[in-house]
């Protein structure tokens, strides 16, 4: 029997397929393994490249496989979807993977430490709360609507919704003011856990000499800095700048054929939570340039003057984040190309 250089790894919550495959890509064997049986047979075999898809659990199962003395690889699932023969099983998945995890091109996710998990976990938690928020104001002003009273969209017009609601005037019935109530002690307490969550990540990011360091660049604030210390693999992965902002989906997709480059809308690929708050932060950008007045003859000047804003702040993103690739591979605070100049 040839030795095993591949073990693919189908991941789920009780029941694993595994696909072993020689250094020519040979099936070696194909098993069926319980959650308690997994570890104990990774562990007899001989250092080897093990390959899962970069799903739920997988950073764990790389965690905790890299401690036996293998060399783990997670891919993204859509990576592996075009190496599945046929008909889709938990053993063909197995198999596909092997296959991916084969091509000396492939693209691979780093395994997250405990750490990054961690911090992660902070971000889509406070991700959770905010867009709770959202359905109660929402759901709040649906209902007033009802009763003729109105109040713009956002945040900041909740406080009017409650004086309306308070208000002898407003003849709503009890039963009204008092779920109306509910949902204001609702928002009342995901404030407060916003707000703790976001004064925690000040504090980390004050601590850090990397986010200190990405907190000088234009638009990046202290929880965008901790999302791409959480979420972003170490910049040295890419080979510039370019490639970062397309990790994140920052560029156009193309459709490009017959030598003809077509370029559609902003992909949308890449990292999700870093890419809207470089975008957040590029909007916040272009509103206090609409307001004070950009630098004569910069490039944002340039770009509000016959681009739409959305467009600019997509491409503003994208001029953050190369920035960003450079600050951290350099390790060099940002430097103001208008004042260089």
């Amino acid at each position: 029997m040839e030795e095993v250089a591949i073990i693919g790894i189908d991941l789920a919550k009780s029941v694993f397929h595994l696909h072993g495959a020689s250094a020519s890509g040979k099936p070696v064997f194909r098993k069926k393994l319980s959650r308690t049986q997994l570890i104990k047979f990774i562990a007899e075999q001989s250092p080897c490249l093990v390959a899962m898809e970069a799903c739920a659990s997988s950073h764990y199962w790389g965690r905790e496989i890299g401690k036996l003395g293998h060399q783990v690889r997670l891919i993204p699932p859509i990576y592996v979807k075009p190496f599945v023969k046929q008909q889709k099983n938990d053993a063909n998945d197995a198999e596909a993977i092997a296959e991916a995890a084969a091509r000396p091109t492939m693209r691979f996710v780093p395994v997250k430490s405990e750490t990054q998990q961690a911090r992660s976990m902070v971000f889509k938690t406070r991700d959770l709360f905010v867009r709770q928020r959202n359905a109660v104001i929402n759901a709040l002003r649906g209902h007033l609507m009802e009763y003729g009273l109105i109040a713009p969209p956002g945040r900041t017009f909740v406080k009017r919704l409650a004086v309306q609601v308070e208000a002898p005037e407003s003849d709503l019935p009890k039963e009204v003011v008092e779920l109306c109530r509910l949902h204001l002690d609702q928002l009342d307490d995901l404030e407060r856990k916003i707000i703790e969550i976001e004064r925690r990540l000040k504090d980390e990011a004050k601590s850090d000499q990397q986010t200190v360091r990405l907190q000088t660049a234009p638009g990046v604030g202290p929880v965008s800095a901790m999302a791409i210390q959480a979420f972003a693999p170490p910049m040295e992965g890419f080979r510039s700048g370019r490639d970062f902002a397309a990790w994140l989906g920052l560029v156009p997709v193309q459709r490009s054929t017959g030598g003809r480059q077509i370029l559609g809308r902003t992909s949308k690929m890449g990292q999700r939570d870093i890419r809207r708050l470089l975008i957040i932060g590029a909007m916040t950008r272009i509103r206090w340039a609409a307001k004070n007045g950009p630098p004569k003859g910069c490039w944002l000047e340039q770009m509000l003057a016959r681009k739409p804003r959305m467009l600019v702040a997509i491409a503003l993103a994208n001029k953050t984040a190369r920035a960003i690739w450079a600050m951290m591979t350099r390790h060099e605070d940002y430097r103001d190309p208008t004042q260089a100049a």
